[in-house]
């Protein structure tokens, strides 16, 4: 059943906006400037929940017209907002993370294992300054530094021990390249849908977090729409999914919950 949906996903696939039907159109391709602020006027689909912070619903449908999926995507502007990472070896609920660090949102991280009933993150991980892990030499990786934070491609851009970065955390697979190429090809489809949450930034720079809550997608399925879609994505990593897949916003309040508690997380901290 999922190979047969997977089949027709390129040629039936649409979304309908909440109150509108379409796309949003994007005009500017300049590369991202984050020394002023980007204008708040709200582009069609997107709704400005506070300044620096915009939400966007895409629902989903299949070839017969039914509800298969919606994405819910929230877009932060970094001069409004900083990122940070943080990690905890018993893990706690996103309304826990958020009460003690007093987060604008929190998000699920990426992989992680557990071992001696410890838990510890797959891949580097960069909190408070200090790390933990080993670094992935594919994926990608959220590198933040006293400025911004930025997304990378670790085969084209690997980590280095000697930089200086305040959090930071890998994962993989990419789903977006940088420059907007796909990242998981139909070669590597393997038919397994899940619940999926992505970390992005696109052609401006800015944020996004990208929530995939029913279950709809395999890993191809959402790399070929992302890369297809009206976001202006430059990059995009696939983060933890599954009974991990979760986001709390704090103002206004909304949690999308995961089904099990979480060791690390990323944090948004209003500026």
């Amino acid at each position: 059943m999922i190979k047969t949906v997977s089949s027709v996903l390129y040629s039936f696939l649409f979304l309908v906006l909440t109150g509108a039907i379409g796309s949003s159109i994007y005009y500017i391709q300049a590369a991202p400037n984050l020394s002023q602020p980007i204008e708040m006027i709200p582009e069609p689909g997107w709704d400005l929940l506070q300044p620096g912070l915009e939400k966007r619903v895409i629902e989903i449908y299949d070839k017969q017209n039914l509800k298969v999926e919606t994405l819910h995507i929230w877009r932060i502007d970094q001069n409004y907002f900083r990122l940070d990472v943080a990690f905890d070896g018993r893990p706690k609920t996103l309304e826990t993370w958020q009460k003690e660090t007093n987060a604008a949102l929190v998000v699920n991280g990426g992989y992680y294992s557990i071992e001696n009933e410890r838990y510890y993150p797959d891949g580097l991980t960069i909190s408070k300054g200090g790390s933990t892990g080993r670094s992935f030499g594919y994926g990608g990786m959220l590198a933040i530094d006293q400025n911004q934070a930025e997304l990378r491609w670790l085969v084209e851009q690997p980590y280095r021990f000697n930089e200086s970065l305040q959090a930071g955390l890998q994962s993989f697979p990419m789903l977006v390249l940088p420059g907007g190429g796909l990242g998981f090809g139909a070669e590597r489809e393997s038919y397994a849908a899940a619940r999926r949450t992505v970390i992005a930034q696109d052609r401006f720079g800015r944020i996004l977090f990208i929530v995939a809550p029913q279950g709809y997608f395999t890993l191809h399925q959402l790399s070929l729409y992302l890369t297809e879609s009206s976001l202006n994505l430059n990059i995009a990593i696939n983060l933890d999914g599954g009974g991990s897949t979760g986001i709390l916003v704090a103002n206004p309040w909304e949690v999308i919950p995961p089904t099990r508690a979480l060791p690390f997380v990323i944090l948004v901290h209003a500026l």
